[in-house]
């Protein structure tokens, strides 16, 4: 059962349910109001601007009918319904943490120890079941990459599994790429060599947020792909010296790639980026296309390598990698802006063949908000 309350000069509305406490201004009331003459019915975008809100707006009158709260506001002289529920899920008088590096809701690092419980799909379940494609892009989010299991061995299947959230985000080197031995490769993504985990294409600006790698051939020894949980290395340095966290966080690296004719692409971002209020928000890692770093103050530079040098000796170590092998028909899916990826070297025996394609995590969370909508406790 809610109570409310409000204060003497109408500015500030409580509600109350028990032991829970959520205060809100009045205007940020009128502005996130639901009632058709404020938001369009069918995609529930704003009709109005801020700018129709009258700076002096203020809440006359607060009471609760049929479970609802109904809000008069002045000068406007109109009454809003509003769902209380609504309210304490979008509730912004909480405590929040400041702290760099605090986590985004529903974000949970990992290391070695998830080696046992690789998130996993299996492709024809995703595809026809709704529940199930919810419950594997879940994982993407929690987790940063998710495995998908038995799909078809054929050309082109990596767009299946785009088709699955989203769409191919195109780049220079096409809607898909291949990953096998090559003579004189232009990227070294294409010999039999290890790969130190990276997140790719880090001077692209923005950056593709999500990377598919699928199986369609694999009879070479070794090469078993492996991934790090990049948020979790951040936060690693974090605590271990908060000052390089900070330079890392505070400076930007530069990074290129011109392997090709007609291409050079260049971006200018921190190796760990961080939102305004102090929230992770991505890293880029890849020393293969970093590029002169010139954004450092010459004071600075000596911490920032030290800083640099024992982030990359975090994302070697053993006990962070979650390491697997992919069989023709399997593939994985990284939130390129968190979770590192690399391979182990194989060798020239036997063939080794990838496909690999971009897409976006805005994809992922669309479709993963559209599917918790008709999950049945969404309707309840």
């Amino acid at each position: 059962m809610f109570q409310t309350t409000v204060s003497p000069d109408g500015d500030i509305v409580t509600l109350i349910r028990g032991d829970q406490r959520a205060r809100f201004h009045a205007i940020w009331l009128r502005d996130n109001a639901w009632d058709p003459e404020t938001r369009a019915p069918g995609n529930g975008q704003r009709l109005i601007a801020l700018r129709d809100i009258d700076a002096r707006t203020h809440i006359t009158d607060a009471r609760f009918a049929d479970g609802q709260l109904h809000l008069t506001f002045a000068p406007e002289g109109r009454s809003i319904v509003y769902d209380p529920e609504w309210l304490m899920t979008h509730r912004y008088d909480r405590s929040h943490d400041r702290t760099a590096g605090w986590l985004p809701r529903g974000v949970e690092t990992w290391d070695g120890r998830l080696m046992d419980h690789v998130p996993t799909g299996d492709f024809a379940t995703v595809r026809s079941d709704p529940a199930a494609r919810f419950a594997w892009l879940a994982q993407i989010a929690r987790y940063g990459f998710a495995k998908l299991e038995n799909g078809p061995v054929e050309d082109g299947a990596l767009f299946k599994v785009v088709d699955l959230f989203g769409h191919i985000r195109e780049t220079n080197y096409g809607r898909k790429f291949e990953v096998r031995t090559e003579v004189n490769p232009t990227n070294l993504a294409y010999t039999g060599l290890g790969l130190q985990a990276h997140t790719d294409n880090p001077y692209r600006d923005p950056v593709p947020t999500v990377q598919v790698l699928y199986c369609l051939e694999s009879t070479a020894e070794g090469g078993e792909n492996m991934v790090v949980d990049g948020f979790a290395a951040a936060r690693r340095l974090r605590d271990e010296n908060a000052d390089w966290f900070d330079v890392l966080s505070q400076h930007c690296a530069r990074f290129e790639y011109a392997g090709e004719a007609g291409v050079r692409l260049t971006s200018r971002r921190p190796m760990i980026e961080l939102d305004p209020d102090g929230a992770l928000h991505a890293v880029r890692f890849n020393n293969r296309s970093a590029a002169a770093i010139t954004d450092v103050p010459f004071d600075v530079m000596p911490s920032y390598y030290a800083a640099y040098r024992r982030l990359g000796q975090i994302i070697d170590d053993p006990g962070m990698e979650v390491s697997f092998r992919l069989k023709p028909g399997e593939s994985f899916l990284v939130d390129n802006t968190r979770v590192l990826h690399a391979r182990k070297a194989y060798s020239g025996a036997g063939t080794r063949w990838f496909q690999g394609c971009y897409a976006d995590m805005d994809g992922v969370r669309s479709t993963l908000a559209a599917l918790q909508d008709r999950r049945p406790e969404a309707a309840e």
